[in-house]
């Protein structure tokens, strides 16, 4: 399981030019499920997307979390994460999960990021999304489980 977790001041979501989801200050978390992947490893990255210190305290240090700051999360499947070019320019999307069970991770992940307290928005899985954000930063982290 991959996520790609950008600290935003706000991002919003649409489909078909109809908003379906936006946050405040936060984290827009990008996941990609990859072949084999579990619920427990949905779990511990859930727990890396909460527990993830990348606010400024009062020292102007990366030493909060999205917990810490009252912040939510915009949590937005993307199967693209397992594009593989080593062969060609063609992104190959083999690792990725079968979308009936990459949709049932991905939604356990969201429960979980709730389950901690997180304000969790989401797109829709396997709709053609539209995403804007206002980067905060920036600063992008990817995280690898």
């Amino acid at each position: 399981m991959k996520a790609v977790a950008q600290r935003v001041k706000n991002a919003s979501l649409s489909v078909e030019g109809e908003l379906i989801s936006s946050i405040d200050k936060g984290l827009v978390v990008f996941l990609g499920v990859k072949q084999g992947d579990v619920e427990a490893q949905a779990e511990r990255i859930a727990y890396k997307i909460v527990n993830l210190r990348v606010f400024e305290d009062a020292n102007g240090k990366m030493n909060l979390s999205v917990k810490d700051v009252r912040g939510e999360v915009l949590l937005v499947s993307q199967f693209t994460l397992y594009g593989d070019c080593s062969h060609g320019n063609r992104p190959s999307f083999t690792e990725a999960e079968a979308p009936e069970r990459a949709n049932s991770l991905y939604e356990h992940c969201a429960e979980t990021l709730n389950g901690y307290g997180i304000l969790v928005k989401k797109g829709v899985f396997g709709a053609d999304m539209q995403i804007k954000q206002s980067n905060d930063g920036p600063v992008t982290i990817i995280i690898e489980i």
